[in-house]
Parts: structure tokens; C-alpha cells; sequence
């Protein structure tokens, strides 16, 4: 993912945040558990699996996709301490578990590891400024963090797409991008379900409104993705923004 990305995504933040429409208002599932291996779980599945020569774009995607996955946890722990909401207590162990299997693959490979420690802070320049963005627009209400999840989520499942799509072939990335993939969607029916409730909807920044409307509109995915070369459902596209 490129620089510019982050960008257009604080900038999205700050757009969509004013937009509401109304909507039904059934109660949602308030859930954010299960998705995707643990750490131990992790271990295993990959142990079984080549350590293959990277490319490129890989060695870049598994760098970002760490801090992306930090990025994630870190805005929900921090909303979290404003909104007493489920989605903010149960996804950022769903992010912790992701944040685990891409600190596997690191170490797989022998890359150095960008991630510091204390949270809020970011090696990237610009996921730092993005995290203060977006932490600052969700504290505005509680409609205003749900968005800010839902545009996190929309972003992850853009980015991890359109790696599966061709550029990530190898086997283990391949796996662990396919389970991160399929909690986002699963973080994402969370989000919107919620958004429900408050009579508040999000349309698609950067996958396409069809393939967020057939996330919404399925059912809760459970258990580890195979590591099969395709794509799962929520096929990124990015829309111009």
C-alpha cells in the first residue's frame, strides 16, 4: 500500500463521519470473537509450510500489513475507553491474534520487525499521523467510532485482497492473509450491524459498495481459512478515493 493511501484514508475518516442515513433498526450481533488462529495455532499450520523466496512486493506488504494490523488494535483500545460498546472490546483480541501470525511470518523470513511496542505509536510517519486522525474523529460520538471501525476494515480487506490477487503466492503469506481477510469481514458485519442500531449506515471507500452489501448480507464466517490460492467473499476494488 502506498503512502497516499493512508492519506485518502484519514481523509475518508473525515468525510463519512458527517454522512448518516437511515435505516431499519434491528438489534445486531454485537461480536468480534474467533477469527482465525491463535498464536500456538499459527505456529503449527505454518510449520508445515515452504519458507519461499519473497518478492518485492511481499517483503513490503508483510511489513505494512504489521503495523496496519497494530493500527487496527490500538484505534479500537482506544475508542474503547470512551465507548463501552462490545465491538470495541472483543475486536482488538481479534487484532491481537493477527498482529500475532504476522509477527510469525517475520520471523519466518528474517525480517527486522517494524512494530514498537507502546501503544499509539507507529514507526511509519504516516500511520502515526493516521492513528492521532482517526482516534480523534471517533471520540467525536459513538456513531462517529463505529464509522471509523467500519472504514479501518473496508481499508484491510481492500489491501489484503488485492495482495491475494496475484502479487502473494507464497503458500504461508497466502494462509495468514486469508484468515486476517476473512476476521475483517467478519470485524466489518460487527461494525455495520452495530452502525444499524443507531440508524446509521457506511458506504464502501475502497472495496465495491456490491461486495460490501454480500459481506453484510452473509453469514458470520468461522473457522481458519485454508491457504488456497483465490479470493474469499468481499472482493476489494478500489473506487477512486
Amino acid at each position: 500500500m502506498k503512502t497516499y493511501r493512508f492519506a485518502a484514508l484519514a481523509l475518508v475518516a473525515l468525510m463519512s463521519i458527517s454522512s448518516l442515513a437511515q435505516a431499519q433498526r434491528p438489534q445486531g450481533r454485537q461480536q468480534g470473537k474467533g477469527h482465525g488462529p491463535g498464536k500456538g495455532q499459527g505456529q503449527s499450520a505454518l510449520a508445515n509450510l515452504p519458507i519461499e523466496d519473497l518478492n518485492d512486493f511481499e517483503k513490503e506488504s508483510l511489513l505494512l500489513m504489521r503495523e496496519e494490523e497494530k493500527l487496527a488494535r490500538d484505534v479500537y483500545l482506544e475508542l474503547g475507553k470512551t465507548y463501552d460498546l462490545p465491538v470495541f472490546s472483543n475486536i482488538p483480541r481479534s487484532e491481537q491474534r493477527h498482529l500475532d501470525q504476522m509477527g510469525l511470518l517475520l520471523e519466518r523470513y528474517g525480517l527486522e520487525d517494524p512494530m514498537l511496542k507502546e501503544s499509539g505509536q507507529f514507526t511509519s510517519p504516516e500511520l502515526q499521523k493516521l492513528y492521532q486522525t482517526l482516534v480523534a474523529e471517533g471520540q467525536k460520538s459513538e456513531v462517529a467510532a463505529l464509522k471509523v471501525g467500519a472504514t479501518i476494515e473496508d481499508l484491510d480487506i481492500y489491501d489484503l485482497e488485492k495482495a491475494l490477487d496475484g502479487q502473494v503466492d507464497n503458500q504461508d503469506i497466502t494462509l495468514v492473509y486469508r484468515n486476517l481477510a476473512k476476521g475483517s469481514r467478519n470485524h466489518m458485519r460487527a461494525f455495520m450491524a452495530q452502525l444499524k442500531t443507531h440508524e446509521a449506515t457506511y458506504e464502501a471507500q475502497y472495496i465495491a459498495q456490491a461486495d460490501l452489501d454480500a459481506i453484510v448480507a452473509s453469514e458470520w464466517e468461522r473457522g481458519p481459512a485454508d491457504g488456497k490460492k483465490g479470493r474469499g467473499r468481499g472482493r476489494g476494488q478500489q473506487r477512486g478515493k
